[in-house]
């Protein structure tokens, strides 16, 4: 397996695109250099993950503070009001997105399974790197896309 990683431009690019065609411009997603090693600076966060595996093998997580989650489901549904179901389903469609644009720019075949999401953090294998990292702010609330590969 290659030990290949996505550029942070890509991701970045990526993550701008798929942002915009979900919530619009009138709020731009804004990057910020956040120290590796930073925790992610929300208490209450949503996040989801797939897996791609053949060609090359990483995972993609995206983390949401809970408000962003909670708009981002309200402005995908056009509803004023979210369920729990609802975020859940949001969410993992913003990291299925972006972890098929991901897949597409690394070597392949290879499969994107399906996302976990969880109200909470997210675990990752011990044996995982993060090879990428965006950080960045949505109204004012954070937002975190990284992608791991398997440690050699």
């Amino acid at each position: 397996m290659s030990q290949l990683a996505p550029e942070i431009t890509d991701v970045h690019a990526i993550v701008d695109e798929v942002w915009r065609s979900f919530l619009g411009e009138a709020e731009p997603l804004l990057a910020r250099p956040v120290p590796a090693g930073t925790p992610f600076d929300s208490a209450a966060v949503w996040s989801a993950s797939v897996s791609v595996t053949g060609g090359w093998q990483g995972t993609v997580t995206v983390e949401v503070d809970e408000r962003v989650a909670a708009e981002l489901t309200r402005q995908m549904l056009g509803v004023p009001d979210t369920a729990d179901e609802d975020v859940a389903d949001a969410v993992g469609e913003l990291v299925n997105m972006v972890g098929g644009n991901v897949k597409s720019l690394m070597p392949g075949p290879s499969t994107l399974s399906l996302p976990s999401v969880a109200a909470g953090r997210a675990a990752f294998a011990s044996e995982s790197v993060e090879v990428a990292r965006l950080d960045a702010l949505w109204a004012g609330q954070p937002v975190r896309v990284t992608v791991h590969t398997a440690a050699q």
